[in-house]
């Protein structure tokens, strides 16, 4: 099924991905560094990170999956779980777990899952394009120091014998000095020109590496974009069971403070919907909820109704 291409393809859009019953990929945004001692500059990455203790199906896997392959959350669900005990199975033998663009698992000697990630894919779109490239160093008062240097080794110095001896062609003097004189500026005009040359590629390169952006209290770093609508087809009898479960919330933020959450709920109210705050999340942030429903299939139909004018609502599955 390839499990991992649909891992991969979710971590440009959100920061955690979870597998259920696995664990859970983190991304995390990292700026953009230069390397001093080869004058190498890298662009700004999503690093990737795997935690053992987020195990929670929160629906955005299964659901991305299940859509991608035409078929119903349950049997996606289940297709998971095997491909999840087939991935246990092999790190218990002791083997490595190499998940492609993602990186590679294995278990260390503390029966703990280690993960190293391969590099390989920079998930932060908007580097999208940009690659590491190696500047020549900037050179600053170098230029003065050996224009003074280069002026010790020329002495100008004649003595009265000498000058006597060129009074009858003088014009040899003047000339020998003019030269001197034109070969220094020559070599100091050159020096600084490629000095200001250099300094001119370093400050454009500078500005084209530089791109910050400030993250509104939100748990995404950009607007996430809009996932396929789902068509769930269960029995009455798994619908029991599942809303027996966990609830299903339509997501309307995550917030760093509990005052933004409250205003979140209010402002929701007066719009007419049935807003909750459902608690954190494993980063601490606080959920507000468009609805929740037991439901699966009427939460769907809500999302799809509410994603029409609010395109950054999603789906949350959980107790």
């Amino acid at each position: 099924m390839g499990l991992e291409r649909y891992i991969s393809e979710l971590m440009y859009r959100y920061n955690c991905v979870v597998v259920p019953g696995f664990g859970a990929f983190l991304t995390e945004q990292k700026s953009a560094v230069i390397h001093e001692s080869t004058n190498t500059f890298y662009p700004p990455v999503k690093t990737v990170s795997f935690n053992q203790q987020l195990l929670s199906n929160d629906g955005l896997l299964v659901s991305y999956a299940a859509e991608a392959q035409n078929i119903s959350f349950e049997e996606m669900l289940k297709e998971v779980s095997d491909i999840v005990a087939e991935w246990k199975a092999d790190l218990k033998k002791g083997g490595k777990l190499q998940l492609s663009d993602i990186g590679t698992l294995w278990y260390s000697s503390e029966d703990k899952i280690q993960f190293q990630p391969s590099g390989n894919v920079n998930y932060l779109t908007a580097s999208f394009g940009m690659s590491s490239f190696v500047s020549a160093p900037v050179t600053r008062e170098v230029l003065k120091e050996e224009v003074k240097k280069l002026e010790e080794k020329v002495p100008f110095a004649f003595t009265p014998e000498k000058r006597e001896a060129l009074t009858l062609r003088p014009y040899l003097k003047y000339a020998a000095v003019a030269l001197i004189a034109l070969t220094l500026g020559v070599t100091g005009f050159q020096f600084y020109k490629s000095n200001e040359n250099n300094q001119q590629l370093a400050r454009q390169d500078a500005e084209q590496q530089v791109s910050q952006r400030i993250q509104e209290a939100t748990f995404f770093d950009a607007q996430p974009l809009e996932l396929p609508t789902i068509t769930l087809k269960t029995s009455k009898k798994v619908e029991a069971s599942i809303a027996e479960a966990r609830m299903h919330h339509i997501i309307a933020g995550a917030f760093r403070y509990r005052t933004n959450a409250d205003k979140k709920i209010e402002q929701l109210k007066l719009k007419g919907f049935n807003p909750s705050y459902i608690g954190t999340n494993p980063f601490g942030l606080y959920l507000v909820a468009y609805d929740s429903f037991t439901d699966s299939n009427k939460a769907l139909e809500a999302l799809r109704e509410i994603k029409r004018t609010q395109k950054d609502a999603w789906l949350k599955s959980g107790h």
